[in-house]
């Protein structure tokens, strides 16, 4: 699957548009569960693999590669961590986390959903 490149069609838009190249790009498998856990800080491979769930090594791989080569994530000193401009992506997303927690609490509230495991 080709990189999604801004300026260039993407899965489901022909535009070209910015805004469609990330969407492409975020949509992708561990994508953006990625960039929201480098949110977080910088990690090493192993770190960031344990964090995103004990995601397969070669997908991570793969995904850390594709994430370089659009300048959102780079390698340091740490392993790796979000470029400056990705931090402000970062930085747009973390309100959802919190909308989404408040969004749970509220259906599961709603339709008196209960976790067997509690």
């Amino acid at each position: 699957m080709a990189l999604p490149i801004p300026g260039s069609p993407v899965r489901g838009a022909s535009s070209g548009k910015p805004i469609m190249a990330l969407f492409d790009l975020l949509g992708r498998t561990w994508c953006l569960g990625i960039v929201w856990q480098l949110s977080f800080g910088d990690a090493t491979f192993r770190e960031l693999q344990r964090r995103c769930e004990d995601i397969s090594p070669t997908l991570l791989n793969n995904r850390l590669k594709e994430l370089m080569q659009l300048d959102i994530v780079e390698k340091n000193s740490q392993g790796y961590g979000l470029t400056i401009q990705a931090k402000e992506l970062a930085n747009l997303i973390k309100p959802m986390g919190d909308w989404s927690q408040t969004w749970a609490e509220n259906y599961l509230n709603k339709n008196d959903v209960r976790d067997d495991n509690a």
